[in-house]
């Protein structure tokens, strides 16, 4: 069955497109020739490239929410509430990251970059999972889980030294168990009331994890670098993103701006569709994977 048979079969809704999955062979094969033309890429990552290392995404394929969205980053900073909430429940989440592990989809992008076709890698993942799989050219566009920073001093330490002092100061919540979030959040529901929350050991000011939350903006100098790439590079592909937050989709409209071709790898829908110049929906290890035996 051709491409274009799989892509007529979609069947447009109120507010989404539902369409087929495409074989991973048949999408390496445009995915190739996409490359062959634009072979220095920006590349845009997103949760759908870390759910084979078992961290999980926010949304379907539709680009639906699966739970409520995360912690506001307003909230986070006015509400004491809100942070024994927060740092409670990342006591489950936060694991589930740390002891996470880069799977095939990481290392085929390393190996694309190996190679020269990657220029920059921008990822809105906040796992360090590209990192881990040695890609070096990488933005993580909303910041990093595994290190936190005060947001009165300069303080800054690794994630780890919070949750240890968090243990130790609420035994109790070792024993909690519940579903887990990308963000190193859990579904956990329990009188949070008394959770004793660790504050800077420098100045007794607000620690944060150094991301990016949910109403906060990306730091300028981040989006300017990510953008002079995009403007040097000869094409953006987008891999495992719904770009329905618009920190990640802006990138597809200064592409589409500036004359540079659009590829998506990902299953299910996208904000980006009506901009892409190739959407591919297809497993995106295999794909990569039959992409890099062919180039």
């Amino acid at each position: 069955m051709s491409l274009s048979t799989y892509f007529s079969s979609a069947r447009k809704t109120e507010n989404s497109v539902v369409a087929p999955a495409v074989p991973a062979e048949m999408a390496a094969e445009q995915l190739v020739d996409f490359i062959r033309r634009h072979p220095r890429l920006t590349v845009l990552t997103g949760a759908g490239v870390s759910t084979d290392s078992g961290i999980p995404d926010y949304r379907d394929r539709n680009g639906h929410w699966k739970r409520k969205p995360p912690v506001d980053h307003r909230e986070f900073m006015k509400s004491a509430a809100i942070r024994q909430r927060y740092w409670g429940r990342a006591l489950i989440g936060w694991p589930v990251i740390r002891n996470s592990a880069p799977n095939p989809a990481h290392f085929h992008l390393a190996e694309l970059e190996r190679r020269g076709h990657i220029h920059l890698l921008i990822t809105q993942n906040v796992d360090r999972l590209h990192q881990r799989a040695d890609s070096k050219r990488v933005i993580d566009l909303h910041g990093r889980a595994d290190e936190i920073c005060c947001m009165d001093c300069d303080y800054r330490a690794m994630r780890q030294l919070v949750h240890d002092r968090s243990y130790e100061l609420n035994p109790e919540f070792r024993h909690y168990t519940a579903e887990t979030a990308p963000d190193g959040d859990a579904d956990l529901e329990v009188d949070f009331s008394r959770f004793n929350v660790a504050d800077c050991p420098e100045c007794a000011g607000i620690l944060k994890p150094d991301v990016v939350f949910f109403g906060d903006n990306v730091p300028k100098t981040r989006v300017q670098q990510a953008l002079d790439a995009l403007k040097n590079s000869d094409g953006l592909l987008v891999v495992g993103s719904s770009l329905m937050v618009y920190s990640g989709f802006r990138f597809c409209r200064y592409a589409k701006e500036w004359g540079k071709p659009i590829a998506a790898l990902n299953l299910g829908r996208t904000r980006a569709d009506d901009l892409l110049d190739l959407k591919l929906n297809a497993p995106i290890a295999d794909t990569l994977a039959l992409t890099l035996s062919t180039l």
